[in-house]
């Protein structure tokens, strides 16, 4: 879910899944999980609402407050690197899924380049109750669903219209939201398929977060925390290599920049021994 309580408890998950070397799994609260029949109906609901008027009227009111929140969110964070955004175009986006709004610095991005942003989400998403389901519902979403007939037709025909919009993407490709958790996880590799399969580049980011000296206000034990997105070098698909080929090499490339980045920052070697500092922001006790 976008928002949860109880985020010691969410870190000792993340403590467990590192141990276990899962680091694609969910470690949020009493999330819920739809069957076959309720994912499906969820996304062929979404898609249906996204040919209405209401829709067309609510998305641009969306975009609107997304873009005065992505407007505020980077006076308080950075982007550097924007030199190796040069001339794209259509393209998928991959950055480190730490926040529930950490796609407001991709979407500050994007309206710097002139691009509309799409966002792929889970299915859940679209079933969250008020002003936030109103935001899944209407800004630009692209759900995943369990249904296999949706993730092999449905879904790429969305991202064939997406690109030839000459729009971003923006995938998750470590899959879960980890709170807070400042490390890189291991890629999965569905973002650099798409990306291979339809000839686009991966925009590869990673966002650093510094500690401030500051309490987070009502937020016992947390200390607010200063966002800095990396534009990383530009990933295209090799056109000598297969689709296969090209998933593998773009998301090993796309990881070990990711890790270079992480290590630059933070000016530590990656590993996976869990650390509580690799909780951004948070000064209390991980069980």
């Amino acid at each position: 879910m976008i928002f949860g309580n109880n985020r010691p408890q969410v870190f000792k998950n993340i403590k467990k899944a590192v141990k276990a070397k899962e680091f694609n799994i969910p470690v949020e609260l009493d999330d819920p999980v739809l069957t076959l029949q309720e994912s499906k109906a969820a996304v062929e609901k979404y898609w249906h609402h996204t040919k209405t008027l209401s829709y067309k009227f609510t998305n641009i009111l969306m975009n609107a407050f997304y873009g005065t929140l992505a407007n505020l969110t980077i006076s308080k964070s950075q982007i550097v690197g924007q030199e190796n955004l040069k001339n794209i175009g259509a393209a998928i986006v991959t950055t480190n899924h730490f926040k529930h709004t950490d796609s407001l610095p991709i979407r500050k991005l994007a309206s710097l380049n002139h691009k509309k942003l799409y966002i792929v989400i889970e299915d859940i998403n679209l079933l969250l109750p008020g002003f936030f389901g109103v935001i899944m519902n209407n800004a630009n979403m692209v759900p995943l669903s369990k249904s296999t007939n949706y993730l092999g037709r449905e879904f790429p025909k969305h991202l064939k219209d997406i690109f030839k919009k000459n729009a971003w993407l923006l995938v998750y490709p470590e899959q879960e939201m980890w709170y807070q958790y400042r490390k890189p996880r291991p890629l999965m590799n569905g973002a650099y398929y798409y990306a291979a399969k339809n000839k686009v580049p991966i925009i590869s980011c990673f966002v650093e977060i510094q500690d401030l000296p500051k309490p987070e206000h009502n937020a016992p034990n947390f200390n607010k925390t200063k966002k800095i997105l990396h534009i990383l070098p530009t990933i295209y698909p090799d056109p000598n290599l297969s689709i296969k080929a090209n998933e593998k090499r773009m998301c090993k490339i796309d990881y070990e920049q990711k890790k270079a980045a992480y290590e630059k920052a933070y000016g530590k070697k990656l590993n996976y021994d869990f650390e509580n500092s690799d909780i951004a922001g948070y000064h209390g006790p991980i069980a």
